[in-house]
């Protein structure tokens, strides 16, 4: 071959491959541009995502970690009206039985709150309930601002009973609205957003609490208020956006409306088809109404389902990420950190925690819910097996204190992104819209009887177990994790009709069972 050929043939070559190199690069401008498109018809979603959280389950977590840092002012507020109106301190006993009531007056506000979401929502929408609970923080905010000028700590236990009702009925309507306001593909992504708005509260009143803002005794008043703001912002942006569709078809019957409220959300298309999975839904029915929770105790069809929502409930509250932000200071303060320091290091469990659930809410359309799931229940099962061991060996080695340390912050990283993230989302999705909001009254009630619970007994665990409390969290974690493995189905990208034929083996395991074939029509694109 002459050299000319070789030119010739080389000058093929780059010219292919500059070709194919142009369309690789319009390939991904055209990916890039279908992805940013996407996003801009769901700006209506999105938004009403951010709306629906700042007034829903940012305040249940708000509410859990903003009184950390006044408490002793609190204390000090109380005896100091104590003296003010009988002449002299209160007994020790006594200011320990009234902060007790102060502390859990928000746990049983929070469980009546959640027994009487369901009947309200399936009766008044989500819509309307969201915008009246506001009203409750707002006053709540009033009574906790004026306290300190009334010298009444009783305006405390009150505000604190009624931020409870709303942090419980506020939790559960926020989780039934973003529940049934996305579309199959952006479905994960939406549930998961009501994690990132608790753990967001909970950061939000740490940083709030610090001494350089609101954590000083002559505001505590303020910090305490706070919530009140939150309540506004929603109550004025709310009422712009529409009402969840499924309950406008399913529970009203307005198709139109719930055509217009799709185009809001969803963009300006065609949702037909949305509409008719809605309608077939609605056909498969027993009844035309929504159940109650006795009716959903007593339903053989979702017999599993209540299975795997206690499993999933427990293995959140039993996890021992209460004691993992226990043990922080003492582990902290092992290694060396000063004592100033330490609410900022506690700050960073708190990043570390959003930073993950986020982390998971842009993954989880893609990899699955089970998947996820037992990953992180893995892994915080292994942090807390290894915690155990270097805590228990803090004291031999100096360096032993710094991978405490470490597995504290895989253990937080990997809870936001397991079962922090991924345990509201099943449970939403594994509960047809008729059923869904008494599920949710019974996931209310046992995470607010947990919450109680774990307050009363928990720091009598650690007394008596010291560390090795972790392992009892350890086992609970891997019998629910065990249980999970073996019956959960992925419900990632499915219809209720999916999901349910998938528990109707579960549920009548003697029955012969058609396996749903889905039409191409009802093949999620992905993002």
């Amino acid at each position: 071959m002459t050299s000319g050929t070789h030119q010739e043939h080389g000058v093929q070559v780059k010219s292919r491959a500059k070709r194919r190199d142009k369309e690789e690069s319009s390939s991904k401008l055209s990916k890039m541009s279908f992805w940013l498109k996407e996003l801009i018809q769901y700006r209506g979603l999105f938004m009403l995502i951010f709306v629906l959280g700042i007034g829903g389950s940012f305040q249940y977590g708000f509410q859990i970690s903003n009184m950390n840092s006044p408490s002793q002012f609190v204390k000090r507020f109380i005896n100091d009206t104590w003296i003010h109106r009988y002449y002299q301190p209160i007994a020790d006993n006594s200011l320990r039985l009234l902060w007790s009531f102060i502390v859990s007056s928000f746990c049983i506000g929070g469980l009546l709150g959640s027994l009487g979401s369901g009947y309200l929502a399936s009766k008044y929408g989500k819509k309307r309930c969201q915008l009246c609970n506001n009203v409750i923080p707002i006053a709540a905010a009033l009574l906790m601002g004026l306290s300190a000028t009334a010298n009444s700590f009783e305006m405390i236990l009150i505000a604190r009973f009624l931020y409870g009702i709303n942090a419980g009925f506020g939790l559960n309507i926020h989780s039934q609205y973003a529940g049934e306001i996305a579309d199959k593909k952006l479905r994960g992504f939406t549930n998961t957003s009501i994690s990132i708005f608790v753990t967001t509260g909970k950061l939000t009143g740490q940083i709030l609490g610090l001494r350089e803002i609101l954590g000083i005794e002559s505001k505590w008043p303020l910090l305490l208020a706070f919530s009140g703001f939150w309540a506004v912002a929603q109550m004025v942006t709310l009422p712009f956006f529409p009402e969840s569709p499924p309950y406008l078809l399913m529970e009203k019957n307005d198709k139109d409306g719930c055509t217009q409220a799709l185009k809001q959300l969803w963009g300006d298309r065609d949702h037909q088809k949305a509409i008719d999975e809605m309608l077939q839904e609605q056909a498969s029915r027993k009844t035309g109404q929504s159940v109650t929770v006795l009716e959903l105790l007593r339903e053989p069809s979702l017999r599993w389902q209540l299975y795997m929502l206690v499993a999933l409930t427990i293995a959140l509250q039993l996890c021992g990420i209460n004691a993992v932000y226990f043990y922080a200071v003492e582990v902290f303060k092992a290694a060396g950190f000063p004592d100033k320091q330490i609410p900022y290091l506690a700050i960073g469990f708190g990043i570390c925690e959003s930073t993950s659930v986020i982390l998971c809410s842009l993954v989880i359309d893609r990899f699955g819910r089970r998947l996820i799931l037992l990953t992180g229940y893995a892994v915080m099962i292994l942090s807390l097996g290894l915690l155990t061991l270097t805590i228990s060996l803090q004291g031999t080695f100096s360096w032993m204190p710094y991978c405490s340390v470490i597995l504290l912050f895989i253990y937080t990283l990997s809870f936001g992104t397991g079962a922090g993230g991924t345990t509201i989302t099943i449970n939403l999705e594994i509960f047809p819209q008729e059923a869904r909001a008494a599920a949710m009254v019974i996931l209310g009630v046992i995470n607010w009887l947990g919450l109680t619970i774990i307050g009363m007994v928990f720091p009598f665990v650690v007394a008596t177990m010291e560390q090795f409390c972790f392992l009892v969290f350890l086992f609970i974690t891997a019998i629910c994790g065990t249980f999970l493995y073996f019956y959960l189905p992925e419900t990632k990208g499915k219809s209720w009709l999916q999901i349910r034929e998938d528990f109707n083996k579960l549920n009548f395991p003697t029955q012969k069972h058609t396996e749903y074939q889905p039409s191409v029509n009802d093949i999620c694109t992905r993002l």
